[in-house]
């Protein structure tokens, strides 16, 4: 009898050690995760300040401001052409020279950049809406009846099948207007029209048909990957999250079955950044090899109290580098005085930069 209490007696104290083992592991495991995630969140060794410019690559200088100002009424504000070792260094391009024009539309810039020297790829043929390497930007109207009127009597090639309004059903985005459509180098645009009560208040202005660009659009594969980099590395804001789907975002993006969880991001100033997340369908291609100076590159402008800050979040695995470090530039013909271009997990290009 006594034998059998201590035996008794033993297995309640293994299984009491056990527990407590248990409880420790849990709490360790719980400690690493949370000092893992803190450390990103809570370091503002990098803190982004503004969306400066969505850029993006074009064969044809002439051709394109042509596009944007005629048709889309942007503004030219600066036309420079660059070269030298400093600016091979930050595109990450051998022997670049290169003609860059910034163009503005309300409050927003975009910045155009054709490659004398060497020349890139053009855009690839088959890029989907879905596909990793997919991006816009989204241009906002006062009147999308008539904006898509202007973009019709200029044959602008659709990427929608036309103009859709998303349903009332969706509270975030229902009552949206938009529209998809390409610039002559085929580069991915959007025009939009907000609700009453939807969007910025500066987009409640009629003065103007074309007002300005709201946000610029990333497909990404793991939403909250990327959140990784653009919340808790860059510190930038989500403003906005939803879940869209039916028929007429199937006709926007022109992806039959299309799901998408849409999470919009946002600095203190400038355009936002919004994460495509298709939920379905998920046949989407990964992002593509891209250099600078192809066609298909597109490199949002993000200004950074401490961009050189930037290499001791490397070992957080959620950006790549193209430039090997953020450089000094010797002339400020570009509007910033030192810059590093990266790549996000999805292959999105983020010049991240110091004026």
């Amino acid at each position: 009898m006594k034998k059998k209490d201590n035996k008794e007696q033993q297995q309640k104290r293994e299984r009491k050690g056990l527990t407590a083992m248990n409880r420790f592991a849990l709490v360790l495991t719980c400690f690493f995760l949370l000092t893992s995630s803190f450390s990103l969140r809570a370091s503002d060794s990098l803190r982004v300040t503004a969306v400066d410019s969505i850029g993006m690559t074009v064969d044809d200088m002439d051709r394109a401001v042509e596009f944007y100002t005629r048709v889309l009424t942007f503004e030219k504000i600066s036309d420079v052409e660059v070269s030298g070792r400093d600016y091979e260094l930050v595109q990450g391009v051998f022997g670049a020279r290169a003609r860059v024009v910034r163009l503005r539309l309300g409050d927003e810039t975009i910045e155009l950049t054709e490659y004398l020297a060497p020349k890139g790829r053009p855009v690839p043929s088959d890029i989907h809406p879905n596909d990793r390497a997919f991006q816009h930007a989204a241009i906002i109207v006062s009147d999308l009846a008539a904006a898509y009127r202007r973009l019709r009597e200029f044959r602008v090639e659709h990427a929608s099948t036309g103009p859709q309004k998303l349903p009332d059903w969706n509270p975030n985005a229902g009552g949206i207007s938009a529209f998809y459509f390409r610039d002559p180098d085929r580069h991915f645009l959007e025009i939009l029209q907000f609700p009453p009560g939807k969007g910025l208040t500066k987009w409640r202005s009629t003065d103007r048909l074309f007002l300005g660009i709201d946000h610029t659009a990333i497909v990404v594969a793991d939403t909250d990957h990327s959140l990784r980099f653009y919340r808790d590395a860059l510190q930038m804001k989500v403003v906005g999250e939803s879940e869209n789907y039916d028929t007429e975002q199937e006709h926007l993006n022109n992806v039959f079955g299309a799901r998408l969880r849409i999470t919009a991001v946002r600095a203190a100033q400038g355009p936002g950044i919004e994460l495509l997340e298709y939920l379905a369908p998920r046949d989407g291609r990964p992002s593509i090899d891209l250099h600078a100076n192809d066609v298909a590159h597109w490199q949002t402008t993000v200004i950074a109290d401490a961009p050189a800050r930037i290499n001791d979040l490397l070992r957080e695995r959620v950006f790549s580098l193209v430039s090997p470090d953020v450089v000094t530039l010797r002339a400020y013909e570009l509007g910033i005085r030192a810059a590093v271009l990266v790549r996000d997990v999805d292959g999105h290009g983020v010049r991240i930069a110091a004026k």
